[in-house]
């Protein structure tokens, strides 16, 4: 370790904020200073170390693991909503919640705020989604928010805000952003949980810490106590998620809150030339700073930041395409591998040109953040069904449960319950065993009702004590057997190849499922380290927050066409970054106060400067002289941000003829193995 890194690691007895540049080693330091903390004699189960998603959570572990072995375990590394959900299972009492609450996805989320605003359209019931999660975000409750409404449709949306409030009560159900409210809620208003925590954690470690918003900021202040045991990892460089409520006032508040706060600058990059390093440099600059700072790296000056002037997208996707190829040939056995090659882009919708381009060049390829494992149809209804037996008032796993597959129980049958369970403050599980339906409903829909509510318990029991891999596999397979669900896939889709692939996502999930009851995998969501085997209901209560299964696959050799936003911590030696067109990077800029602008595009700089640090050896920015605009092709303008990169004679523009020489040699070399292929086959 560098000095820098030396010296935030051993600051131990008070508050630190470590300011890590991009490539500068921040895990390195984070699982270097839990074991110094376990060194000096702290329990491992007294650290807890937390960041943004699971991924990073996971690698964090594994390098723990390797640093300081077995004891690794104890230590608590987790995202901040897997330490909601620890806080919540363990002292949610003392809010009327259930050990065994349910934790709504945006889908139950959507539909819920649809019913409450009146069978509004999902569009529109998304949109609210965005606000509430604000509202939430800096704290505010329904009743909050309708206090500072500053307009006749936020005054509606905070009434709207209130009804979901209660749903979400009566359902004994969170939504993501409750995982940090409630927790807060909890440690603010209960002294004597309060207290358990902050004498539980000995020192709390936050990655990411720029990315955190205004309720995550107050829940770590009640985690840590007045002691402030707290090291933030963060880079106000990097903050671009202001959109979802990240602040960098959080950064401003630190040494206000904890005046003998230590500050450390990590600036020597391990990622990227000091070509690519330079033009970072200039480009985050013009931004004003909390704490200046310049990376620097001693990879030495490596190949010139390059400028590639398109006509259009297309022609801009297939010269990308050429430049991957050229590197890809002209450079030894060195880069032989797709997965060191990068496209990233402002916005998704900018990915179709480049997908197009790849597959007619045979190219492999994946979008990155594409759809979630969790988000198929097939596996959110499973995971509907699993929900319910963990939490019968769960009304949204309910009405999916039911209906998947359909058991000749009609929506008018459901409308008819629903209504009974309202009128009676039910929920719809509770509201099925009530001897009064019959007085709602004809006999043969509450004996279907009926019925199906027997299952259920009959299923809970069940899972209750299936404890092991062996054992669950064997409830899943006899489960799905017994609601005919292969069936009611192919009975779902026109062709039987689609119906196998969906098949095929239920025998993976039942496979990930058991693994997870046999304790073979690491707990991703941090909610238990132990590898001892669980039962079947004890895991179903962490699906929730789990990362997707591809995430968790082995590497992929393909190229990666990413949004920068999704591209924030990853690293790939060579990067095209493009669009870097006025409008799209920075993203457009026409409407709102000044000072409001000229937030906005300190965000969209530190957004180019994230895709900038991505690089590691060599580095590409692209633009069009010409964008479609709807049915349109407007003319376009260079990207502000490519004149503050300050390239100037270290600029070098693809020359096509170097492209078509480099692909040349290429099939020349093919040609020639093929040739001695097929001597020697004959």
């Amino acid at each position: 370790m560098n000095l820098a890194q030396m010296e935030a690691v051993h600051h131990i007895h008070g508050p630190c904020l470590v300011l890590a540049g991009a490539g500068s080693g921040k895990t390195r330091v984070i699982t270097h200073k839990i074991a110094r903390l376990i060194e000096t004699g702290m329990a491992p189960e007294q650290i807890a170390a937390i960041t943004f998603t699971n991924k990073a959570a996971a690698e964090m572990r594994e390098r723990a693991k390797g640093l300081i072995g077995r004891r690794a375990k104890g230590v608590l590394i987790c995202t901040f909503h897997a330490l909601g959900v620890r806080m919540l299972r363990q002292d949610g009492a003392a809010l009327g919640l259930k050990p065994q609450f349910s934790i709504l996805d945006s889908d139950d989320v959507t539909s819920l705020l649809k019913d409450c605003g009146g069978g509004t359209d999902a569009a529109t019931a998304r949109q609210w989604q965005w606000t509430i999660s604000l509202w939430k975000n800096q704290g505010l409750n329904a009743e909050q928010a309708q206090a500072q409404a500053a307009t006749p449709e936020d005054v509606s949306l905070a009434r709207i805000m209130a009804r979901y409030e209660e749903r979400l009560s009566a359902y004994q159900a969170v939504d993501f952003d409750d995982l940090i409210g409630l927790p807060l809620k909890l440690l603010r208003d209960h002294a004597e949980v309060r207290e358990r925590w902050q004498q539980g954690l000995g020192h709390v470690l936050v990655d990411e810490y720029q990315d955190t918003n205004a309720t995550q900021y107050e829940l770590l202040k009640l985690l840590v106590g007045p002691r402030g045991r707290l090291t933030a990892v963060g880079d106000d460089d990097q903050s671009i998620y202001g959109w979802r409520g990240a602040t960098l006032d959080n950064l401003k508040k630190l040494p206000q809150d904890y005046p003998q706060l230590k500050v450390i600058k990590l600036e020597q990059n391990y990622r990227s030339t000091s070509a690519i390093l330079r033009a970072a440099n200039n480009v985050i600059g013009p931004n004003p700073k909390l704490y200046p700072k310049t990376l620097f790296s001693e990879l030495g000056e490596g190949e010139p930041v390059r400028v590639m002037d398109c006509d259009n997208e297309e022609h801009e996707a297939e010269r990308v395409v050429a430049r991957i190829q050229s590197l890809r040939a002209g450079d030894g056995q060195r880069h032989r591998e797709w997965k060191d090659f990068a496209v990233l882009y402002r916005a998704n919708h900018q990915a179709k040109p480049f997908e197009k381009a790849l597959r007619k060049a045979q190219i492999p390829y994946k979008v990155s953040g594409g759809q979630s494992f969790f988000d198929r149809a097939e596996v959110k209804d499973l995971c509907a069904w699993l929900r319910l037996l963990a939490n019968n008032d769960d009304d949204p796993a309910f009405l999916r449960a039911i209906t998947s597959p359909k058991r000749g129980i009609g929506h008018t049958t459901l409308a008819g319950l629903g209504s009974f369970a309202s009128s009676y403050k039910l929920s719809l599980f509770e509201a099925l065993h009530s001897h009064s339906l019959a007085s709602m409903l004809p006999g043969k829909a509450v004996a279907s009702l009926q019925e199906f509510g027997r299952y259920v318990n009959d299923l809970e029991y069940r899972a209750r004590h299936t404890v092991g891999a062996e054992a669950a596999q064997a409830f899943l397979t006899e489960w799905l057997k017994d609601i005919g669900y292969e069936q009611h896939l192919y009975d779902g889709e026109d062709s039987e190849q689609a119906a196998a692939a969906r098949w095929s996502n239920v025998m993976d999930f039942c496979e990930w499922m058991a693994q997870r009851c046999g304790g073979q995998v690491d707990d991703e969501a941090g909610l238990s380290l132990a590898r001892e085997s669980k039962t079947l209901l004890e895991v179903v209560q962490t699906i929730a927050l789990l990362s997707t299964i591809s995430e968790r696959e082995g590497e992929q050799n393909v190229v990666t066409l990413s949004t920068l936003h999704a591209a924030k911590g990853l690293e790939w030696p060579h990067v095209v970054l493009v669009g870097c067109i006025e409008g799209l990077l920075p993203f457009k800029m026409e409407e709102g106060e000044a000072e409001d602008l000229a937030l906005r595009l300190q965000e969209e700089r530190r957004l180019m400067y994230v895709g900038i640090t991505r690089a590691q050896r060599t580095l590409a920015v692209s633009w069009t002289r010409r964008r479609k605009k709807g049915r349109d092709t407007v003319a376009a303008t260079l990207s502000r941000f490519i004149g503050e990169m300050a390239l100037d004679q270290k600029t070098v523009k693809e020359d096509p003829r170097e492209k078509l020489r480099a692909l040349r040699e290429e099939f020349a070399k093919r040609a020639a193995l093929n040739n001695a292929a097929a001597k020697a086959a004959g």
